[in-house]
């Protein structure tokens, strides 16, 4: 279904049972409510895991050229009003847009991650499967999300580029020295509020999950 006053450019592919709002643009090269990406092993095998969900689209909302949104596996794939798009955006299953969100190019947004309302995410990002984002949150360009983000603010996460030996190093050694200035904080008397590492105000959820005989983008 689409709704009233809705623009699709050419070679738009809408998949059966998704449903669009009202005045919704939707650029070249968009393919809304294809399979999401989801195997289960069996041995030395990948099963499909049937996708059977839709994609809704709320009113107002632009999407970008070439911009994938990948139908629910079982509940549906949502993007709420207002929403805008840039090009060549991975949505995959079962993720959860709020109302009002800006979202540049090439972010990648893996399954069933929960973004809420009025956020901004910068060209690039990346973020995991099954994290939930507070409402009025920013997330800087090429930023990598591992973390479910509870309190609104404005979030990066971008390390150098250098060879991924060095970069295990460096990140260990960050890691390290994040600890010990908590430490000598506390031995100083300072709260355990205001350590560096991340803690209940820092606004960062537990690390994310990661099945091991599941693959689920």
């Amino acid at each position: 279904m689409i709704g009233e006053e809705s623009r699709l450019y050419p070679r738009v592919t809408i998949y059966p049972e998704c449903m669009i709002g009202s005045r919704v643009i939707i650029h070249a090269g968009v393919v809304i409510g294809s399979d999401g990406f989801g195997f289960a092993r069996d041995g030395s095998v990948w099963i499909k895991i049937p996708q059977t969900g839709r994609v809704r689209i709320g009113d107002d909302c632009e999407i970008g050229a070439n911009t994938t949104i990948d139908r629910g596996a079982i509940e549906d794939t949502v993007i709420g009003a207002g929403c805008k798009l840039d090009n060549q955006i991975q949505v995959a299953h079962n993720v959860r847009i709020g109302e009002g969100c800006a979202i540049a190019a090439c972010v990648g947004i893996a399954g069933s991650a929960v973004i809420g309302n009025h956020c901004q995410i910068g060209g690039g990002a990346g973020i995991l499967g099954h994290l939930e984002i507070a409402d009025h949150t920013i997330i800087s360009a090429m930023s990598l999300v591992t973390r479910s983000i509870t309190k609104p603010g404005f979030y990066t996460g971008v390390f150098p580029l250098m060879p991924n030996r060095d970069w295990e190093h460096a990140a260990a050694g960050l890691r390290r020295q994040v600890r010990l200035r908590g430490q000598s904080r506390l031995t100083l008397g300072a709260s355990p509020s205001h350590s560096s590492s991340p803690g209940p105000d820092s606004g960062l959820g537990a690390d994310s999950d990661h099945e091991a005989t599941r693959y689920e983008r």
